[in-house]
This record gives C-alpha cells, sequence and structure tokens, in this order.
C-alpha cells in the first residue's frame, strides 16, 4: 500500500511539467498544515489530496499558493482555474464545479486561556472582535449573523493578534479529528471555545473548466474515497 501510495505521490508531481500550457492552474493559500510550501514545491496535507486527485484523473495542472482573496477571484474569473480547499456552501454552490469533498472540517472560536472567556452559543460572542480571513466563509458566516469580525489577509496573522489583545477571539477552521497548533508558540495559550459551524470542504473549478476533466476529477476524488486514500491523509 506504501508503494502504491509513493506511486501517485511521483506521477501527481511529474504531471505540472509534462502539461505545459494545457494544464489546469490550481490555486491555494498558505494554511500549515493543509497547504504550505517546502522550498519550491507546495505539499501539505490537502494538497497531497489534491495532487492525488489530479493524477488519477491523468490531468497536468500547475500549483500554487496565494492570499486566499486573490485565489478565489481568479478561481471565480480565469476558465482553467481551480481552488482549494473551498467550503461549499449555498450561496456558492452556483459558482464552481466542485470536486470532492476532501474533507470535513469544524469552525472553532478560539481565545486566549488567561481570559477564561466563556461561550454557550455564537450569540455570545456579539460585541467581542474576531479575527477572520478576508474572503473567506468562516468571514462571510460571521458577518451574516451580526459579529464584529476583523479580517486579515492570512491566516497567519491572527494568532499574532490574539496574542497581542488585538482581537478577542479567532475563527479557525479545522479538519476534523486533527490535533491543531501543536509546536506552536500558543499552543496551551489558545483554547477552543466554541464550535460554530460544520461543513465539507473540496477542489472547487470555473464552471469553464471542462465537463469531462471535472467528472474524471470526481471519479478519482470517489476512488480515493472507496480505497480509504482521503482518510489516510486527513491523519496525517
Amino acid at each position: 500500500m506504501k508503494q502504491a501510495s509513493m506511486a501517485w505521490l511521483l506521477a501527481a508531481l511529474l504531471l505540472p511539467a509534462a502539461a505545459g500550457a494545457a494544464g489546469l492552474r490550481i490555486v491555494g493559500e498558505h494554511l500549515p498544515p493543509s497547504s504550505m510550501m517546502e522550498g519550491n514545491v507546495v505539499v501539505g496535507r490537502e494538497t497531497l489530496k489534491v495532487r492525488d486527485i489530479m493524477a488519477r484523473a491523468g490531468i497536468g495542472y500547475t500549483m500554487e499558493l496565494l492570499p486566499w482573496k486573490r485565489a478565489y477571484a481568479q478561481a471565480l474569473r480565469e476558465p482553467d482555474t481551480c481552488i482549494f480547499s473551498t467550503t461549499r456552501t449555498q450561496e456558492r454552490e452556483a459558482q464552481f464545479r466542485w470536486i470532492g469533498p476532501l474533507n470535513e472540517a469544524e469552525w472553532i472560536l478560539y481565545g486566549l486561556a488567561e481570559r477564561h472567556l466563556a461561550l454557550r452559543t455564537l450569540a455570545d460572542a456579539r460585541g467581542l472582535v474576531i479575527g477572520t480571513v478576508l474572503g473567506d466563509a468562516r468571514d462571510d458566516y460571521l458577518r451574516q449573523h451580526g459579529m464584529n469580525v476583523a479580517p486579515v489577509t492570512q491566516e497567519w496573522i491572527n494568532p499574532q493578534k490574539l496574542l497581542l489583545g488585538r482581537i478577542d477571539l479567532w475563527a479557525v477552521g479545522l479538519a476534523v479529528g486533527s490535533k491543531p497548533f501543536v509546536g506552536k508558540e500558543w499552543e496551551g495559550k489558545v483554547v477552543p471555545l466554541l464550535t460554530f459551524n460544520r461543513v465539507q470542504t473540496y477542489l472547487a473549478c470555473n464552471l469553464k473548466v471542462p465537463e469531462a476533466q471535472a467528472a474524471a476529477m470526481q471519479r478519482a476524488a470517489a476512488a480515493m474515497r472507496r480505497d480509504g486514500s482521503m482518510a489516510r491523509e486527513q491523519l496525517r
């Protein structure tokens, strides 16, 4: 099984070079451990799932990480572009071709342990300043519920703002069963206060991505769920 997984990964890493200009463009954001740079290569838990999908579907691609709002705008605008990991919401449903799901996630409000804040419902957070990412589904959701959000362009800025007391809460999206913040400077200082939503995340492709390519990617994602590849990657 390990040899098979390595074969898929090798094929996935070779595909972008083989594809040239004819392949799809896949964009995401810097969000360890899901997507991050290792040298000049995009790696990470969700990145590996996307690479596996593309290898199984036999579709060439390039991949890069951008600030979320910019990546999202490009996926909406450019006909050969897909973005990961994108929360599937009713508002977004008709805007993309959806490949997946890649994962299930919980939206959690985190705060400083030393403040001993108690939240039983989202309404209890009304009036507190919540750190979000501009253009993210969590940002949209909290705005719609009348929350006081303070968006940034990249997620890594929010924990720093929380530690400095510039925001009261941080709205985090975490894969179900993941172990967040291990080895981070804020480990133990930042604690979960309220899970306020549960969602699924996908590879979302521009509507002009050919239907045949989208279907091949969806078949690959379904095969990964059947053979356990999706679940294995979620445990990494």
